[in-house]
């Protein structure tokens, strides 16, 4: 019986030291504070070299034109975009024709052939059309630039 004792007293010892290996390997934990309930640790976003992603791609690209285009006393109508142009009359100059146009601060400018545009160039004036090449900003269209025509009358449909 006492060999029966003495063995049971070994093995609770060998229990007892195999059940504190873990625990002095264990993570150190705040002072009380039950290892169950310790904190996570905090996720931590680094947006270096990365936009927002909850912030418009569209909303910011029409406010970038807009402080262009904001812009243009110094520039004429270099600083505007050929869809905030309006055709209000085209005058024939000496050989050829002059278009006055309204910008989106609805005063009139005076275009001619081959005048630049922020998104493109103006490339005919006729008697009663102004013909703009419109650079395409699209990096899957094939092609990179579009013609705007702009008239001064309705065409007439043919009866």
């Amino acid at each position: 019986m006492r060999t029966a004792v003495a063995l049971l007293i070994v093995l609770a010892a060998a229990a007892a030291s195999a059940q504190e290996t873990p625990a002095a390997q264990a993570p150190p934990v705040a002072a009380g504070v039950p290892a169950a309930q310790a904190p996570a640790p905090a996720f931590v976003y680094n947006p270096e070299g990365r936009r927002d992603p909850f912030v418009s791609l569209v909303k910011r690209a029409t406010e970038a034109r807009g402080r262009q285009s904001k812009q243009p006393a110094a520039g004429g109508v270099a600083g505007f975009l050929v869809s905030e142009l309006t055709l209000k009359g085209i005058m024939r100059s000496q050989n050829d024709f002059v278009a006055l146009v309204a910008g989106p601060d609805a005063r009139t400018y005076l275009i001619r052939v081959n005048d630049r545009l922020l998104d493109g160039t103006v490339r005919a004036i006729t008697a009663d059309t102004l013909v703009c090449l419109q650079d395409v900003n699209d990096p899957l269209s094939l092609t990179k630039q579009r013609e705007v025509r702009m008239t001064l009358r309705a065409v007439a449909e043919a009866k």
